[in-house]
């Protein structure tokens, strides 16, 4: 897969987690018992970002693999200062404005690596 075709990928599965973040559901959401803590502003994150990925994938593809590296490594630091901060509270609200729970920090620690991963693809 090269960098364009990954930037794509991930972009619209950031579009689609924004999105599911405002309806009521197990995996993403504002509910207590949702896996991945979210409320608007994390979802509307989501989405911009999503939206981040297929602007770089369609207006400027040469860029992508430097995009992909990038977001990787802001979201790996995320997910790991996220972790750092957290101590024994379930939930927290990340760098003061975005709520996340424990398995948020592990997915964006997980996110970044492969994100960055997929920056070291060929390019298109």
């Amino acid at each position: 897969m090269n960098t364009k075709t990954a930037a794509i990928v991930i972009g619209l599965a950031f579009l689609a987690v924004g999105l599911l973040g405002f309806v009521s559901n197990p995996i993403v959401g504002a509910s207590p018992d949702a896996i991945f803590h979210t409320d608007n502003v994390h979802n509307i994150v989501h989405i911009v970002s999503g939206a981040l990925f297929l602007l770089i994938a369609f207006a400027v593809p040469a860029s992508a693999s430097i995009f992909l590296k990038v977001f990787g490594i802001v979201y790996l630091g995320l997910g790991i200062y996220g972790m750092a901060t957290m101590g024994t509270a379930e939930m927290q609200k990340l760098l003061g404005f975005l709520h996340v729970n424990k398995a948020d920090n592990y997915l964006h620690i997980g996110l970044g690596i492969i994100i960055f991963l997929a920056g070291l693809g060929r390019r298109p």
